[in-house]
């Protein structure tokens, strides 16, 4: 046992993990079918959904990369706040575009609408992709939080990843999708107090918040680089792969990943959908600009303590940046506080892991499971199936976990670049489906592997092309093979869409649905003022 936890830190998170667990069972009480199981029975409010998307995007990958990477990645800095100047314009696309369609057809699974509108083979390369991507980006989340646990107890990394797996799989098997939005409200708020704790004693030893930042490495202090381009120059983090590459990246991880548009789907309505997607939209810079602030501090902190970073333990001979949050918080706070500091890191990694196994035991039991048999499952079945299934993509994440350390400098970089190789091809087999009626599913597949070779090309031969372009890269070759074979095979891709798809088309059209044309531009707004922001900061 680590000496620098007191016992009433392990009170603290003891308490909390078991108080999870219960919780989580309790919930099982309303669980009848995998609808409740995967969906929370369609009834869940804005608040929670939205909260509970951004608590799965500040995870523990956000709590430990963000700060690793604005206080000592090279190249790092607050340029990642250019980032978050995509979301709200990927939030309008998706309000007026994608969601109503999603909604209408009353899905589950996402990947379902790819065999109505394409075929089988379609929705199966697309499942089977996402549970591929998001099982190894699960993986990497089960690494970085293992360490943290390494650090504190000193048991190995072995038995901190297996700590860690058997209360979240736990959790999960049993809280279903209720489980998962509800606990990620409380997680969030535990979250947001013990970051806000962070920043106002980081800024307190600096003399303050703007000392602070007047005490950051001026390259670091930088948020907008429009000197740099970022395809061949080799600089990866400038304005321009930031803004298309975000913009690419957010409309494929909120539109057309499972692990995010299962949430979404949860909600009552298409109106309640449409109020999460804005409500994250507008809160979610806030939040980043907070870990990124703390960020900053550990930057000034180090600076001032020229030890620290020696402290921090190494890998393969190079310090564990990622571990200099939770070192910070050791040296620093009294007992008490460091267990709910600590809890405050389990929360972050329960609200990323528990939506990740979640979603991919959904694709599994959907796509897979329910889709092949003759006969249907009973209710009961169903629900044991769904809860196998969480169960056996926890041990699989789990073992994964020993396989990604050395993928990027920092977790936050290795999380990004594992999307940036597939979404922008997935989101362009979502858009020829919603955008380009001549095309089949041939077209679509053969257009996402080609997206996918040519991401991987680019990362192979081609390094000092920002890795934020492969999410625009991969959609053009996507979209543009669909098209062109479309083309070709005209007679097939011309067919008469579904009844469910003529009728989701009047839903886009929908005066109801423009009625959100107002908040949306609310969201463009805010982003103008957002790049305002970052510009003052950076003077």
């Amino acid at each position: 046992m680590n000496a620098a936890l007191a016992p009433v830190d392990w009170l603290v998170v003891a308490v909390y993990l078991l108080s999870l667990v219960v919780f989580a069972v309790w919930l099982s009480r309303r669980q009848f079918d995998r609808a409740d199981y995967y969906l929370g029975g369609r009834k869940i409010g804005a608040w929670p959904v939205a909260i509970s998307v951004m608590a799965t995007q500040c995870s523990t990958n956000s709590i430990l990369g963000a700060p690793a990477f604005v206080a000592f990645s090279v190249g790092g800095g607050l340029v990642w706040l250019q980032y978050e100047l995509a979301l709200p314009l990927a939030m309008i696309l998706l309000i007026l575009l994608v969601m109503p369609l999603f909604r209408q057809l009353q899905l589950v699974s996402v990947y379902a609408y790819l065999e109505q509108r394409f075929d089988l083979r379609t929705r199966l390369l697309l499942s089977g992709l996402f549970l591929f991507v998001r099982a190894f980006a699960t993986a990497v989340t089960v690494f970085g939080v293992s360490l943290v646990i390494d650090l504190l107890l000193g048991i190995g990394f072995f038995w901190s990843v297996f700590l860690l797996g058997a209360f979240t799989v736990l959790y999960d098997v049993f809280g279903g999708m209720r489980g998962v939005i509800y606990s990620d409200v409380i997680q969030m708020v535990i979250l947001v107090a013990v970051l806000g704790l962070l920043l106002w004693l980081l800024a307190d030893n600096s003399g303050g918040l703007l000392p602070m930042l007047d005490a950051l490495d001026p390259d670091r202090r930088r948020t907008l680089d429009f000197a740099h381009h970022g395809l061949g120059d080799g600089e990866t983090f400038a304005f321009w792969p930031m803004l298309f590459g975000g913009l690419f990246l957010y409309l494929a991880y909120y539109g057309c990943d499972q692990s995010q548009v299962q949430r979404i789907l949860s909600a009552k309505d298409i109106d309640t959908t449409n109020r999460a997607l804005l409500i994250n939209g507008l809160l979610r810079f806030p939040l980043v600009a907070l870990y990124c602030l703390v960020g900053v501090g550990i930057a000034v902190y180090a600076a001032d303590k020229p030890g620290f970073v020696g402290s921090l333990p190494e890998h393969e001979g190079a310090p564990q940046f990622n571990l200099a949050v939770p070192r910070y918080m050791l040296d620093t706070l009294p007992p008490g506080l460091v267990g709910l500091a600590m809890v405050a890191l389990f929360a972050a990694a329960m609200s990323s892991l528990d939506s990740a196994l979640n979603s991919l035991s959904a694709t599994t039991m959907e796509d897979f499971v329910v889709r092949f048999r003759d006969k249907p499952l009973s209710a009961r079945t169903e629900l044991l199936t769904s809860r196998l299934l969480t169960a056996a993509w926890g041990c699989a994440t789990l073992g994964m976990s020993f396989l990604v350390g050395d993928i990027a400098p920092t977790i936050l970089e290795t999380i990004n670049k594992i999307g940036s190789l597939a979404n922008g091809p997935i989101l362009g087999v979502f858009a020829l489906g919603l955008f380009w009626r001549r095309c089949d599913g041939v077209g679509a597949s053969a257009g996402l592997l080609l997206g996918i070779a040519g991401n991987t090309l680019l990362w192979r031969y081609v390094p000092d092309v920002s890795w934020l372009w492969w999410n625009v890269a991969g959609f053009i070759v996507t979209f543009s093979t669909g098209i062109l074979l479309g083309a070709v095979r005209s007679q097939v891709a011309t067919s008469a869409p579904s009844a469910a798809l003529a009728s989701a088309a009047q839903v886009l059209a929908s005066e109801a649905l423009w009625n959100w044309k107002r908040w949306c531009g609310l969201l463009f707004a805010w982003f103008l003022v957002l790049f305002l922001l970052l510009g003052w900061l950076q003077t």
